[in-house]
């Protein structure tokens, strides 16, 4: 079942092409963007039966064995990773579609957003499933590429001037990612994962742990760690509701992907742990002061998306198989919590006609459906039992004090002070929103069902993942397992022990 693999990179390429085509038929174009990322959700739930029960599939492009040629690797990870992102991907095209209709696609190039999205989800595809760093390097750039393009849509002086803030720290992200990758092919002469993690063993400890640090730096930029989070508020906000939605469910979890991919894979002797745990600390404390102090809906959230990356940070640094498991299910769990709040806020600005709480109230009355909507999905993010977002903090906090060092129990006592102050930051929204008195009438704007339908599906399955978490937490115990044992990772790319299956002349030699 291994030619599942490729197909998620491969039918929205194809379909971008389709849609670029058809650029003056925008109705063609969603239909095209709708069936596309619906084939990719159809083989992201075949890929988690799979990987389940048969273990990693490989895929080597072009035939070329690795470590010679580049493999795209499925295992229980990535698979759950590509099944949360097309999920979040069509629930917010099709909100995105329903805004297009109801707005009569006024300002917003569609002819432009269409293959760019598909793109974006080649993009974060290929990161998922790179087993090779220099391809997981062009991952990175597809989906950023992308993601230039969406930031700017509409061509405001505002979204202008976040987007070059947010094209400039990508850049810098991307050049230390590319020097990182020199310097690893120099000192191994390989950039297959796989063979990376055999390889790096040798060489001397003080290359490695500069390796190391170029990487993790790198990739705590795109994932936004502090202290290298604060582009992401400034950013964010500024782009239309659905881009935005997208970009904080999905583009900084890309980042804490590839964070864990190197821990467990890469980089297994815990230099760095001690370090990502202060991150992590600092990331979930900074993050929700700021929220705190905000008075608009969409900086407030782009403030908790910053805070809570650090408890993620914080179940990659434990380094234990709880840990991890517990990091895995928070990841599923916050991307969809996070997108749908996010879509909600834009919901809120097109009913109130701004996301300011200065200028909200009365919402409750005159939507109380939104208000429900809004609740729901923010309630998960703080934790309230027994929803998901309960579930993965109790996780997290259960591997730090199994730990049980002294700077893992202070970092739990701040995931559960940020659990408190989210749920103050959230709640004083909801209140100002929806039931203080609106200082001014606000405009008679209605939203559309067809735009809450995405926005409910996402916040209903925040609370199905507490559902279902049993099963869920046995496949994240299933998938920290894999990425502690490497080997089931390591023995499907590299079946013949030095090289993949496939054409290669140069077995078990170098990349070149």
């Amino acid at each position: 079942m291994n030619w599942l693999v490729p197909l998620p990179v491969v039918i929205p390429l194809i379909a971008a092409g389709l849609a670029l085509a058809m650029s003056r038929r925008p109705r063609v174009q969603g239909a095209i963007s709708v069936a596309a990322l619906s084939l990719v959700l159809a083989v992201a739930v075949g890929l988690i039966f799979v990987t389940h029960t048969q273990g990693p599939q490989v895929v080597n492009v072009g035939g070329w064995s690795a470590p010679v040629g580049i493999a795209l690797v499925g295992d229980r990870l990535s698979a759950l990773m590509l099944l949360v992102s097309a999920i979040v991907l069509l629930c917010v095209l099709l909100y995105s579609l329903a805004q297009g209709i109801a707005d009569g696609n006024e300002g917003a190039p569609v002819a432009i957003y269409h293959p760019t999205y598909l793109v974006l989800a080649a993009g974060v595809a290929n990161a998922f499933l790179s087993g090779d760093l220099f391809n997981l390097y062009v991952g990175f750039e597809i989906l950023l590429a992308a993601s230039f393009v969406l930031l700017t849509l509409g061509g405001t002086g505002e979204r202008i001037r976040a987007g070059s803030i947010y094209v400039i720290v990508s850049l810098l992200s991307s050049i230390l990612f590319l020097i990182a990758i020199a310097m690893i092919y120099a000192a191994t002469g390989t950039l297959n994962l796989a063979q990376l993690s055999e390889r790096l063993l040798d060489i001397d400890p003080g290359v490695r742990l500069v390796l190391q640090v170029m990487l993790l730096m790198g990739f705590a930029i795109k994932a936004a760690v502090f202290p290298l989070s604060a582009w992401l508020p400034d950013s964010y906000p500024t782009a239309p509701a659905p881009v935005t939605a997208v970009f904080a469910g999905l583009l900084t979890k890309v980042g804490v992907y590839a964070i864990i991919r190197m821990q467990t894979l890469l980089f297994t002797d815990g230099a760095l742990d001690t370090v990502l745990m202060w991150a992590a600390l600092l990331t979930m404390l900074v993050g929700i002061i700021g929220a705190v102090a905000q008075d608009d809906i969409k900086r407030l959230l782009s403030f908790t998306l910053v805070s809570h990356i650090g408890y993620m940070i914080f179940g990659i640094s434990l380094a234990n198989q709880t840990g991890l498991s517990s990091a895995i299910f928070y990841v599923a769990h916050h991307i969809t919590v996070q997108t749908a709040l996010f879509l909600v806020a834009g919901l809120i600005e097109r009913r109130g006609g701004t996301t300011s709480l200065e200028k909200l109230g009365s919402l409750g009355k005159l939507a109380p459906a939104l208000a429900i909507l809004f609740f729901v999905p923010a309630m998960n993010l703080a934790g309230i039992p027994p929803m998901s977002g309960f579930l993965g903090k109790v996780g997290l906090l259960q591997a730090g004090l199994e730990l049980g060092s002294s700077l893992a129990l202070a970092t739990v006592a701040a995931g559960l002070l940020t659990s408190l102050l989210t749920l103050y930051a959230v709640v004083k929204a909801w209140n100002k929103a929806f039931w203080q008195d609106a200082p001014e009438k606000l405009p008679n704007e209605s939203t559309p069902r067809s735009m809450f339908g995405p926005t409910a599906v996402l916040a209903t399955l925040g609370v199905l993942f507490a559902v279902i978490g049993g099963p869920l937490y046995n496949y994240t115990d299933a998938a920290a397992r894999d990425l502690q044992a490497q080997t089931p990772y390591i023995d499907a790319v590299l079946v013949h022990g030095d090289r993949g299956e496939g054409d290669s002349d140069a077995a078990g030699g170098d990349d070149g």
